[in-house]
């Protein structure tokens, strides 16, 4: 028996739908892009992907930035990693994290002064053991997440769009004030 086409197409439609959600469904660090030299809260977000709690969450802090502070968690204990130099290098939650839930772990660091590009080694150990590097390149099944330090665009489609946006404002607020002339009456 031939599946229907609406069967067929409805599940096609599902898997279509739910590839974003395969592809962010890493440990990633947020934001994506950021400013040289800027002081940034950065954001190491979780998944758990397993049908066992997630117990323990790693990262190693690329050599470029600087991390100063980090965020308590609730539910979470902190190891802070350093150099022989006394410098933040690395970071290690130990907790609970249920399936099908998320954390965050919240950090603050300093830019590079240049562009860079931020590779954010972390990793993953779930109550069984089983443990989840999340070092590969973008391309892999478990990629390390990625920060672009650059500085920002000062023009192209950013500037066009806020014009853009001016206009319409200037002539909606000019179609707002304008007088109304009653009607004629016949």
């Amino acid at each position: 028996m031939k599946p229907s086409r609406l069967v067929v197409s409805t599940i096609a439609v599902a898997f279509v739908l739910a590839l974003p959600a395969l592809a962010l469904a890493h440990a990633v660090v947020f934001p994506k892009a950021s400013a040289p030299g800027a002081y940034e809260r950065y954001l190491l977000r979780v998944p758990n992907e397993r049908d066992v709690p997630t117990t323990r969450v790693e990262i190693r802090f690329p050599d470029e930035v600087k991390v100063i502070s980090f965020s308590d968690v609730a539910g979470w204990t902190l190891t802070i990693e350093r150099d022989t130099a006394q410098r933040i290098i690395g970071a290690v939650w130990t907790g609970t994290l249920e399936p099908e839930r998320f954390v965050e772990f919240p950090f603050i660091a300093v830019n590079p002064k240049g562009s860079a590009e931020l590779h954010w080694p972390a990793y993953q150990t779930y109550a069984n053991g089983e443990r989840v590097e999340w070092t590969g390149p973008e391309d892999a099944k478990t990629p390390a997440s990625t920060t672009t330090i650059a500085e920002p665009s000062s023009g192209g489609a950013g500037r066009g769009l806020t014009y853009a946006a001016l206009a319409i404002a200037v002539v909606s607020l000019g179609l707002a004030v304008r007088p109304r002339t009653p009607p004629r009456m016949a």
